[in-house]
């Protein structure tokens, strides 16, 4: 023992570690034998409940509570009444739960010693369902709307049809002894709603907390005719945060089945800070209600797919709970017994500390690796340099983490600091990748890397802090910001065609970055544009022209390129794609999928225009007059050649750089938009022939390939530390 204390030799540094690892075992061991629960707490915070349903017949009236006049008929839930049978179907409610409770979250005033070991925690949980809003007539105004709900029991208020959804009435709409959270798709319009095709989220009243109107990304809940759409609601116990995605699916003529689009990357709504424990009851039930009204529609949700974190202690679908084991727990139980649980719950806890530790020494060691080995930061340093991750220094967020705002006081410098919040493999994956680029690159129209930092598996990265924010945020910010001028537009997209080419071109190794955006695109303070977020960026071997991932196209829709859809591939022409739509969006001020002039697109919208001979027409008309009419001519037309659906015919970066420049013409673009034409073995040498797998009837970035009917629903997403979503697959970005 004195050796230890005394020796500085690398054997007494081992000799230290063991110490510290014995006196941890022990003191775990010491705590199994106090306190067991404690021990089996984190192994059950993993456990879920994982249920899947339908196609939905008269056996599913033994695990649902159907409230009238809600059925069960032609294969799905009939949320209010179908079409058959001689009844109304104006001002009908309906409810269908399914019929076991669920604990959402800890007391933590009961049970104090779990409280102790455990603490305060919510659950998490993730729900998709696939729903047909019909109109009986296709002429008719549906309404009035469906919604997901969890509630505290399997009741069905009265009077609560028409505007009431099923959820509330007149005498308890608002009551926070509702206790009701729900994601409502609303099709008929009241005067507190933004439309009559819009989605929202409801807290105890069917005035929503949030709405988003759905038209505008060509969703259209109750069309005139028979359409189907996945909704996925992922909701994160320990974020506090709800996101709601939803995508149009195709039914198989043939099979007369579904194979269902994968989850789109970005979420169609999302609100923060909602905690379910200031809002529902402790055990309560997931389902649906619908309405109708003096409008009538059919409300079917044909497959739903369920997901809940069962929380330590707490009751499942089953009804049974969780282990626990009290402090008298030796009263009745042998010695012998109380041993084995000890020495398992050790065994377990070893296991963790060896296997995080071998994981720390591998990143550490590919870090140390890195050429010029950027600076690593201390974990202190940058905790205090946010105010310890102040939600108020919060500066965006998307699946891999959140970037927060911080300043060093040593240097008294502003930096950005990205906090990695996926899975621990997949996390270090994705740090590792971004650092292992962003490390090696140098170029005046990027996001200047400062360093890392690797503490107790959290993942940090600091960037150089940019404080005009992001072009989408003076594109399209809520925030009261000066319009930018055209030559402030002009400058940005110029910056951004030179950090392009220097990537495709000008380093060592050619990077596609594939995620090219206006959220992506970062502004110092005299504007100049830095292209930044290198998360899905990647370095091409020598020879190669494309990456691909097992997960599919990562992205996000109206900036990847058809080409993506059907070979499964990033190249150089797919980024120069995404490039024509950050032009379109900077000279139009309209993001690449809102519906312009009865388009889909802007693109389809700009080369409409185009065809008519008045192309300047797209111009952002906050702009007024006030451009340079030679110079958005010439942008708007170079967006359409990079949008160009045939990857070959799009111009290269160092010609792109040349028509900004005006040293030569934009090449011609014909008036009619071409179509997309399937790549060949003799394509351009930039794209790569080689296709995977992939549904190519999706109209969204697809993230994984999904042929299977039977796996239609991502597998559930954990809590990580950070309170962030574990996903297997996710593209969202950051900045």
């Amino acid at each position: 023992m004195s050796e230890c204390a005394t020796t500085s030799s690398p054997a007494s540094s081992s000799c230290h570690m063991r110490l510290k690892q014995l006196t941890a075992g022990a003191a775990a061991l010491l705590l199994l034998f106090l306190l067991p629960a404690a021990a089996f707490s984190d192994a059950q915070q993993l456990q879920t409940s994982h249920n899947v349903f339908g196609p939905f017949d008269q056996s599913y009236y033994s695990k649902f509570a159907v409230l009238q006049p809600a059925t069960i008929s032609n294969d799905a839930l009939q949320i209010t009444p179908d079409s058959a049978g001689n009844f109304t179907l104006n001002n009908r409610s309906g409810r269908i739960f399914y019929n076991h409770s669920f604990t959402l979250w800890e007391d933590s005033s009961s049970n104090s010693s779990d409280s102790a070991a455990n603490g305060s925690h919510v659950a998490s949980f993730n729900s998709s369902f696939l729903i047909n809003i019909f109109r009986p007539n296709s002429s008719a105004i549906p309404g009035e709307g469906l919604a997901f709900l969890i509630a505290p029991d399997m009741t069905l208020p009265v009077a609560s049809h028409g505007q009431y959804l099923g959820l509330t009435n007149a005498t308890t709409d608002g009551d926070p002894n509702n206790h009701l959270l729900a994601v409502e798709l609303d099709t008929f319009k009241q005067s507190f709603d933004p439309d009559d095709n819009h989605m929202g989220i409801n807290i105890n009243s069917i005035r929503s907390n949030k709405t988003v109107s759905l038209s505008d990304l060509g969703i259209q809940i109750s069309p005139s005719d028979t359409r189907f759409y996945m909704v996925w609601i992922e909701y994160g116990g320990d974020s506090h945060r709800l996101d709601v995605y939803m995508a149009e699916q195709q039914k198989d003529q043939q099979t007369n089945g579904f194979v269902i689009e994968p989850r789109p990357t970005s979420p169609i709504l999302t609100k923060n800070n909602i905690n379910l424990k200031d809002i529902v009851k402790q055990q309560s039930y997931f389902g649906f209600a619908a309405s109708t009204g003096t409008a009538i529609e059919l409300n079917c949700v044909l497959k739903w797919n369920l997901t809940v974190e069962l929380l330590p202690g707490g009751k499942g679908a089953d009804g049974k709970t969780g282990l626990k084991i009290g402090l008298g727990v030796g009263v009745g139980v042998p010695a012998a017994a109380l041993m084995l649980l000890g020495l398992g719950g050790l065994g377990y806890y070893l296991y963790k500390r060896r296997k995080a530790a071998a994981s720390d020494e591998n990143i550490l060691g590919a870090l140390k690796s890195l050429p010029g080995t950027p600076r690593e930061f201390s974990f202190k340093e940058l905790k205090k340099a946010t105010n310890n991750f102040d939600e108020r220094h919060k500066l965006g967020q998307g699946g891999y983490g959140v970037v927060y705002r911080g300043v060093l006081p040593k240097e008294n410098l502003e930096v950005a600091v990205k906090k990695f919040s996926r899975d621990n493999l997949q996390g270090k994956d994705d740090f590792l990748a971004e650092l292992t680029i962003i490390n090696r690159l140098r170029h005046k129209h990027l996001v200047r890397l400062l360093g890392w930092c690797h503490k107790n598996g959290m993942l940090l990265i600091v960037y150089e802090f940019m404080p005009n924010g992001s072009l989408d945020n003076h594109l399209f910010g809520e925030t009261e910001t000066a319009t930018l001028g055209w030559s402030q537009r002009y400058k940005i997209v110029t910056g951004v065609a030179s950090a392009l080419h220097y990537l495709h071109n000008e380093y060592d190794q050619r990077v596609v970055h594939r995620d090219l955006k206006a959220s992506n695109i970062m502004l110092d303070s005299n504007f100049n544009s830095r292209l930044g977020d290198f998360g899905l960026a990647r370095a091409l071997d020598n020879e190669k022209t494309s990456y691909a991932e097992l997960e599919g196209v990562p992205g996000t829709m109206g900036y990847i390129a058809p080409e993506c859809f059907h070979t499964g591939k990033a190249t150089c022409e797919s980024d120069i794609y995404g490039f024509g739509a950050v032009i379109l969006e900077v000279v139009c001020g309209q993001r690449p999928w809102t519906k312009m002039g009865g388009f889909q697109f802007v693109v389809d919208w700009v080369w409409s225009l185009h065809r008519e001979g008045r192309v300047l027409d797209a111009v952002d008309q906050r702009l007024g007059n006030d451009y340079v009419a030679g110079e958005g001519e010439r942008l708007l037309l170079l967006g359409l050649a990079c949008m160009h659906p045939i990857a070959g015919e799009r111009p290269k970066t160092q010609t792109i750089i040349q028509i900004i420049s005006g040293s030569v013409p934009v090449p011609r673009v014909p008036p009619f938009k071409p179509a997309f034409v399937w790549p060949s073995s003799n394509m351009h040498e930039g794209v790569s022939s080689t296709a995977n797998t992939v549904n190519t009837t999706s109209s969204w970035p697809l993230e994984i390939s999904v042929s299977d009917t039977s796996e239609w629903t991502p597998p559930y997403d954990s809590q990580d530390s950070n309170g962030g979503t574990r996903r297997h697959s996710d593209s969202f970005s950051l900045l």
